[in-house]
């Protein structure tokens, strides 16, 4: 079976599993992108933690929930966003203004939106939550 987006993948079922009430989640296969915005998740509390675990050639992650995510998903096609254009995409994806975050691939790495705006810098974006 051919995975096409393994961030939306990893994403999907990490709402799936907060909406039925799991403490945990397993996450496979494994990369960079999936890392960064696990990490940005885990930074505003949206997730307790991350656990790379390795058994034989498989690597995964265990993922540790908390309950408080309402969605979660990739935002396709990426859009490039410049400095002034995060307001339109804030109204697309998130619910209210200062609601959710929107994760954003800078020159920097990957970021939040409001960082982003701070540094005033533009990217392609990658995810939201809230």
């Amino acid at each position: 079976m051919v995975m096409n987006d393994t961030l939306s993948n990893a994403l999907e079922k990490i709402t799936q599993y907060d909406k039925i009430g799991k403490s945990e989640c397993l996450i496979n296969p494994v990369s960079k992108t999936i890392t960064s915005v696990l990490g940005i998740l885990k930074k505003f509390g949206y997730i307790k933690g991350y656990d790379k675990i390795k058994e034989g050639k498989k690597t995964f992650y265990n993922v540790k929930l908390i309950g408080c995510i309402n969605k979660c998903g990739v935002i396709k096609p990426r859009f490039s966003v410049k400095q002034t254009e995060f307001e339109k995409f804030e109204k697309r994806y998130l619910p209210s203004k200062d609601m959710g975050i929107m994760i954003v691939s800078t020159v920097l790495g990957m970021v939040e939106h409001s960082k982003a705006k701070d540094k005033k810098i533009g990217g392609k974006l990658v995810a939201f939550c809230y």
